[in-house]
């Protein structure tokens, strides 16, 4: 049996006598995070799933930028991490429909209420980089967890994934080296410093 039909399997069977269970994906920028969430979807009963990425709480770029942290975005202080918690604390009730916002990496900009995620979805695929990050305020996501999964990927991996996305978006290969190794690696090795345990681990590299 593959990781991810692992992965699924314990899920199922943690779900028993569940309304909803809340399935953390994290990994490093550029670990495959997006990926590996669509993937674990359709592996999970018909209509039961849905998926909440992480990146719907960036702040705009304009809130960035009059903070002087434009250069830094998708560092930890770049995120409304008291908008995401709330988020998860709704969904971790499962009393209603929740909308949660989308974030377009082509324009660079999150839609509020993007998607719909249903009352009776019994399994709730949350991904991002910084959900099990051992640093204030982030590990007090802790509690609205049940099931954790980091995704492991070697950083040299990391670095030819990352430097490949910012010249797919157009960057030149000097400005696509700058936000590799100026903010996307940095991220990387902060988070990998201070990482809780997680249920499962899965290569992805």
């Amino acid at each position: 049996m593959s990781d991810i039909a692992h992965l699924a399997a314990t899920l199922f069977r943690k779900a028993a006598g569940a309304r909803r269970i809340i399935v953390a994906v994290a990994g490093a920028p550029g670990a495959g995070k997006s990926a590996f969430a669509e993937a674990l979807l359709p592996l999970l009963p018909e209509g039961s799933a849905a998926l909440v990425p992480m990146d719907g709480f960036h702040y705009d770029n304009a809130v960035l930028s009059e903070r002087g942290m434009l250069a830094r975005k998708g560092a930890p202080e770049s995120f409304d991490f008291e908008g995401f918690r709330h988020l998860l604390t709704r969904l971790k009730q499962a009393d209603s429909d929740v909308a949660i916002p989308i974030f377009e990496r082509k324009s660079d900009f999150a839609r509020a209420g993007g998607r719909v995620v249903p009352a009776d979805a019994r399994f709730i695929v949350v991904e991002g980089n910084y959900l099990l990050f051992d640093e204030s305020p982030w590990y007090g996501l802790s509690p609205l967890i049940d099931h954790s999964v980091w995704l492991d990927v070697p950083m040299a991996e990391l670095e030819r994934r990352l430097l490949q996305r910012w010249l797919d978006h157009g960057l030149s290969l000097e400005d696509a080296r700058h936000r590799t190794f100026s903010n996307d690696l940095p991220n990387a090795q902060r988070i990998l410093a201070r990482l809780r345990q997680p249920d499962t681990i899965i290569k992805n590299g």
